[in-house]
Protein backbone atom coordinates (compact mmCIF):
# COMPACT_ATOMS: atom_id res chain seq x y z
CA UNK A 1 0.00 0.00 0.00
CA UNK A 2 0.67 3.24 -0.95
CA UNK A 3 0.94 6.76 0.97
CA UNK A 4 -0.81 9.98 -0.78
CA UNK A 5 0.10 12.57 -0.49
CA UNK A 6 -1.23 15.64 -1.65
CA UNK A 7 0.59 19.23 -2.58
CA UNK A 8 -1.06 22.76 -1.72
CA UNK A 9 -1.43 23.44 -4.98
CA UNK A 10 -3.48 20.14 -5.90
CA UNK A 11 -5.74 21.12 -2.95
CA UNK A 12 -6.08 24.50 -4.51
CA UNK A 13 -6.97 23.00 -7.93
CA UNK A 14 -9.83 20.09 -6.50
CA UNK A 15 -11.60 23.58 -4.87
CA UNK A 16 -11.33 25.39 -8.20
CA UNK A 17 -12.80 22.46 -9.81
CA UNK A 18 -15.47 22.57 -6.91
CA UNK A 19 -16.53 26.37 -7.12
CA UNK A 20 -16.71 26.18 -11.34
CA UNK A 21 -18.50 23.40 -11.09
CA UNK A 22 -21.14 25.13 -8.66
CA UNK A 23 -21.15 28.18 -10.99
CA UNK A 24 -21.10 26.83 -14.02
CA UNK A 25 -24.20 24.53 -13.02
CA UNK A 26 -25.50 25.95 -10.02
CA UNK A 27 -25.46 22.88 -8.61
CA UNK A 28 -23.32 21.79 -5.02
CA UNK A 29 -24.40 17.87 -5.53
CA UNK A 30 -23.11 17.94 -8.76
CA UNK A 31 -19.76 19.92 -7.68
CA UNK A 32 -19.70 17.11 -4.91
CA UNK A 33 -20.53 13.91 -7.26
CA UNK A 34 -18.00 15.04 -9.42
CA UNK A 35 -15.17 15.81 -6.58
CA UNK A 36 -16.24 11.76 -5.26
CA UNK A 37 -15.11 10.81 -8.74
CA UNK A 38 -11.51 12.34 -8.69
CA UNK A 39 -11.33 11.57 -4.51
CA UNK A 40 -11.89 7.59 -5.90
CA UNK A 41 -9.57 7.78 -8.64
CA UNK A 42 -6.90 9.31 -6.24
CA UNK A 43 -7.81 6.83 -3.59
CA UNK A 44 -7.57 4.06 -6.53
CA UNK A 45 -3.47 4.76 -6.09
CA UNK A 46 -3.10 3.35 -2.68
CA UNK A 47 -3.20 -0.32 -3.89
CA UNK A 48 -2.65 0.73 -8.20
CA UNK A 49 0.13 3.47 -8.09
CA UNK A 50 0.79 2.38 -12.00
CA UNK A 51 -3.38 2.93 -12.82
CA UNK A 52 -2.19 6.45 -14.60
CA UNK A 53 -0.18 6.75 -17.87
CA UNK A 54 3.29 8.38 -18.75
CA UNK A 55 2.33 12.18 -20.27
CA UNK A 56 2.33 12.49 -24.03
CA UNK A 57 5.09 15.58 -23.32
CA UNK A 58 8.91 14.43 -22.94
CA UNK A 59 9.76 17.17 -20.51
CA UNK A 60 6.90 15.47 -17.90
CA UNK A 61 7.93 12.22 -19.02
CA UNK A 62 11.75 12.89 -18.20
CA UNK A 63 9.87 14.39 -14.61
CA UNK A 64 8.41 11.00 -14.12
CA UNK A 65 5.03 12.31 -13.67
CA UNK A 66 1.75 10.23 -14.76
CA UNK A 67 -1.36 11.40 -15.32
CA UNK A 68 -4.96 10.05 -14.29
CA UNK A 69 -7.51 10.93 -16.64
CA UNK A 70 -10.98 11.69 -14.68
CA UNK A 71 -13.55 12.96 -17.50
CA UNK A 72 -12.50 16.30 -18.11
CA UNK A 73 -9.73 16.58 -15.50
CA UNK A 74 -6.16 15.42 -15.58
CA UNK A 75 -4.60 14.19 -11.88
CA UNK A 76 -0.52 14.61 -12.47
CA UNK A 77 1.14 12.74 -9.89
CA UNK A 78 4.46 11.18 -9.23
CA UNK A 79 5.47 7.76 -7.44
CA UNK A 80 8.39 7.08 -4.90
CA UNK A 81 8.82 3.71 -4.98
CA UNK A 82 11.50 3.11 -1.88
CA UNK A 83 9.14 5.38 0.34
CA UNK A 84 5.47 3.95 -0.79
CA UNK A 85 4.38 7.37 -1.29
CA UNK A 86 2.41 8.89 -4.16
CA UNK A 87 2.49 13.18 -4.20
CA UNK A 88 -0.60 14.23 -6.09
CA UNK A 89 0.80 17.57 -8.12
CA UNK A 90 -2.02 18.95 -9.69
CA UNK A 91 -5.41 18.74 -10.89
CA UNK A 92 -5.91 20.44 -14.25
CA UNK A 93 -8.54 20.21 -17.19
CA UNK A 94 -7.91 18.48 -20.14
CA UNK A 95 -8.53 22.03 -21.66
CA UNK A 96 -5.90 23.98 -20.00
CA UNK A 97 -2.31 24.47 -21.39
CA UNK A 98 -0.98 22.16 -18.50
CA UNK A 99 2.37 21.72 -19.41
CA UNK A 100 3.70 25.02 -17.96
CA UNK A 101 1.78 24.42 -14.77
CA UNK A 102 3.41 21.87 -13.63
Amino acid sequence: MYEILRTDKADEDLRGVIFYIVDDSGSTETALSYLDKIEKGIKNFSQFPYIGVVPKYKILKIQNYRVLIVEKHLVFYKLNETNKTIIIYRVLSSKQEYINLL
